[in-house]
């Protein structure tokens, strides 16, 4: 409860880039194309998956909902973001600010899960090639693509009945461009350890028991690949999941730099700099890393463009 002298926060100032709005104009232009190429290069991936029957295939199916992700992901950030460059800050209501948080939260945990539902695919394709059609049918694809949304939204609300009840008294001022967890909850009045603990609790079981299924998984990839005899066999093989394990280390790398150094109190304008690049370079490259890198997509993307042509 906030004390008689203090009043209730209604409402956050996210402060932005403070340090770069003397180049305002280009940051609002790098930041505005950068999102206009993901929003193009993720929702193209999104169509031709969806209309194209060449690519109606386990990996490109769960590749479409990570170009979903990536999408609300960016769409939940970005615009606000770029409000805030060009208002050298801007205001957000306390319930705005949980809701772009908890949309933030589904977005990673989603997309944790969905690159090791990703990495079972690699698994499947490349160990146990004669059982992959079996297993890997339309029906569980549907049912893994399913839980992977659904497990974020079932396990967070949880977490936010509790935030919701949090006291906001005194400075309302945030450090960020966003409503990230350690800013805003570093502004509450009221004893956060529980709310702590419980998300550190849904990150164990949304975030690091999937990377772990992601390193068993590659750990049983890299030793069938070593028992493959010729060069080029080995070469094709590691070629069909490099994309995913780019994105992989992209993803998880950051998470890594991003989460666990918020713990420093004094990190958070350093961790502020590294949500940046999360925020637009993951979404930026998965198109390019899985797409465009590979030759089926590229194919049909050739031939849409000789048909427009």
């Amino acid at each position: 409860m906030c004390e008689q002298n203090e009043t209730t926060v209604t409402q956050f100032l996210l402060l932005g880039f403070q340090s770069f709005y003397k180049l305002k104009a280009l940051l609002f232009v790098f930041v505005f194309l950068v999102y206009i190429v993901i929003l193009v290069g993720n929702l193209l991936v999104v169509i031709l998956v969806s209309t194209n029957h060449r690519l109606q295939v386990p990996m490109f199916y769960f590749l479409r909902q990570l170009a979903l992700v990536d999408i609300l992901f960016t769409s939940n950030i970005v615009p606000n973001m770029l409000y805030i460059i060009l208002m050298e800050g801007g205001k957000i209501t306390t319930t705005a600010c949980f809701v772009q948080y908890y949309i933030h939260c589904i977005c990673i945990y989603t997309q944790s899960v969905i690159l090791s539902v990703m990495s079972l695919d690699r698994y499947m394709a490349i160990c146990k090639p004669l059982h992959y059609s079996s297993v890997m049918n339309p029906k569980l694809c549907f049912h893994l693509a399913f839980w992977s949304w659904a497990a974020g939204f079932f396990l967070i609300p949880s977490e936010f009945l509790l935030i919701f009840q949090l006291d906001f008294c005194g400075s309302s001022v945030i450090d960020h461009f966003f409503c990230d967890f350690a800013p805003f909850l570093k502004l509450s009045s009221s004893n956060t350890e529980i709310i702590r603990w419980q998300d550190f609790m849904i990150s164990v079981l949304l975030i690091f028991l999937p990377f772990l299924f992601v390193i068993v998984s590659y750990v049983c990839i890299f030793t069938t690949i070593l028992k493959i005899s010729t060069a080029a066999g080995r070469k094709k093989a590691f070629s069909t999941c490099s994309s995913h394990l780019a994105t992989v280390s992209t993803h998880y790398g950051a998470l890594v730099t991003i989460y666990i150094f918020t713990a420093r109190d004094d990190s958070l304008h350093e961790n502020k700099s590294r949500s940046v690049l999360y925020t637009l370079l993951t979404p930026f490259i998965n198109p390019i890393l899985y797409s465009m890198r590979n030759q089926e997509f590229r194919k049909v993307l050739k031939k849409l463009t000789c048909m427009k042509r």
